[in-house]
């Protein structure tokens, strides 16, 4: 074993240590990021950082379960993203897709996406709502992917979906006007029924949302790591949940 094996396990140890087994976040939200730039880093195609960026997933996850995270959300690709050359975007459906199927056959996480689905491939559509169903009595954590997803469509689809629901019961915009809330647009969000994310988690030194999990956010905690996506590490996710554990939660006071 090499000294910088020995250091990093010490290391990572200690890190364990430092973290409360209650101060664990109950769900983690993650924009990976990188991937593009991981692949420039290393001379190679940006098809080759997509894919080291799917390969890191089950890592990740396993991780999470190790934590005791009972809820994950991973943002595989945004309603921007759709705009991308079609070639591009037909390779990232693919990978999306292997990801996805892999996950499933593992058998170890309920998936569940959220997105735009209508915006996707039919295939790509399809093999989601099929690895969600075929999941359901996975014994893991509830693990959400983002793919399609833009926080304000999320938004929008949320008050279509009320008013539609609505309207079939015969309610009337000024009576829907009078009760609407907080908690009946919630109701109809993409997560519905789900906790908000405690910590949302960003790799490679952007600082910002992009648009990512907006409602849900609100109260959310935030750590923004320098590492790629494909470079992040166990430390770093350990680094991320003792940074959260230390701080004092406001919940916007």
């Amino acid at each position: 074993m090499r000294l910088t094996d020995i250091v990093y396990g010490i290391y990572e140890r200690k890190l364990r240590a430092q973290i409360p087994p209650e101060q664990v976040p109950r769900h983690i939200g993650v924009i990976l990021d990188g991937n593009r730039r991981w692949a420039e880093a290393q001379g190679s195609s940006s098809s080759a950082g997509h894919r080291a960026g799917a390969a890191k997933i089950e890592e990740f996850l396993g991780w999470c379960d190790d934590a005791g995270v009972d809820h994950v959300t991973l943002w595989l690709l945004s309603t921007d993203n759709l705009n991308r050359p079609a070639d591009e975007l037909a390779l990232l459906m693919t990978i999306i897709e292997e990801t996805v199927t892999d996950l499933k056959v593992l058998g170890k996480w309920k998936l569940h996406a959220v997105g735009a689905l209508d915006l996707l491939p039919e295939r790509t559509a399809r093999l989601l709502k099929e690895a969600e169903e075929e999941t359901v009595d996975a014994p893991g954590a509830f693990v959400n992917i983002a793919v399609g997803y833009g926080g304000r469509r999320e938004v929008v689809d949320a008050v279509r979906s009320l008013m539609q629901e609505h309207a079939d019961q015969g309610t009337s915009l000024d009576e829907l006007a009078q009760f609407i809330d907080v908690e009946h647009i919630a109701e109809h969000l993409y997560t519905k029924g789900q906790p908000d994310p405690d910590l949302v988690i960003r790799t490679s030194g952007e600082q910002r949302l992009s648009g990512f999990l907006l409602w849900q956010s609100a109260h959310s905690e935030f750590y923004f790591c320098e590492a790629y996506w494909p470079d992040f590490r166990h430390v770093d996710f350990l680094r991320a949940i003792r940074s959260y554990a230390e701080r004092h939660r406001r919940f916007g006071v």
